[in-house]
């Protein structure tokens, strides 16, 4: 029955989230050519907001827990356990003081509306997957953004999404490219879960009637420790938390 309702609500979520990509398109490019970063990062927050409010058309609710005291003057670098694509627009909203950037794939700058466009022009690093030279280039510019703008970045160590909430192994080297430019960052686990039942089917239907949460959990000070010790010891908060 409920996966039934799925496809019904899919139905609905589908166009809504589509019409919401289309409307901010071109008011993202009218934000940044127009009136530059804080404009186009404010039309981005906007979108996101409107974004995760269309989980609840298929009965899903969203809840974010942020009880830690986090600066706003570091660079802050959010490392969370990856489920779906869902996981995007809720970081992106909620962590909006922080300005938190994300490391996507270059495949995804192209060919999709609104997303595509705040990938080339966010502030965010865009990786060749196939090319590690490129990657760590792109990575190390990032880690000069944050130093300069005390901007902070999401990154999903996993490296590719959870079909069924359980932890993969966490890699250290794209925490570690980060922290070589920017050594004080402040280190931030994020514990997701249900964001993977949203698709355990696909994407079509979408999974209906789940709640999905997203906890900050308590940050970790770099204090010029290796990385993968750094990583380890977040993969182990969040391994108590999701799942």
């Amino acid at each position: 029955m409920k996966q039934f309702l799925g496809y019904l609500l899919s139905a609905i979520h589908y166009p809504a989230f589509g019409l919401l990509l289309l409307i901010f398109q071109p008011i993202q490019w009218f934000c940044y050519k127009i009136f530059g970063y804080a404009a186009h990062k404010k039309s981005v927050d906007i979108l996101n907001f409107f974004l995760t409010k269309t989980y609840y058309l298929l009965g899903n609710r969203v809840s974010f827990t942020n009880k830690q005291n986090l600066p706003l003057n570091r660079p802050i670098i959010f490392i969370c356990n990856h489920q779906s694509m869902y996981d995007v627009p809720p970081l992106i909203y909620y962590l909006r003081r922080y300005h938190a950037k994300f490391i996507s794939k270059v495949e995804l700058t192209k060919g999709i509306l609104s997303i595509s466009y705040n990938l080339k022009v966010g502030g965010g690093a865009n990786i060749d997957r196939k090319d590690p030279r490129q990657a760590i280039m792109e990575l190390s510019k990032l880690a000069t953004r944050m130093k300069d703008n005390n901007w902070s970045t999401v990154i999903f160590p996993e490296g590719t999404r959870s079909k069924d909430g359980h932890l993969k192994p966490f890699q250290s080297a794209g925490v570690a490219t980060l922290l070589k430019k920017c050594p004080h960052a402040l280190l931030v686990p994020i514990a997701i879960n249900n964001a993977w039942k949203m698709v355990q089917h696909g994407i079509y239907p979408l999974g209906p009637f789940e709640h999905l949460t997203f906890e900050v959990l308590p940050p970790v000070e770099p204090n010029g420790r290796p990385a993968d010790e750094l990583v380890k010891e977040v993969e182990e908060l969040i391994r108590l938390k999701a799942g």
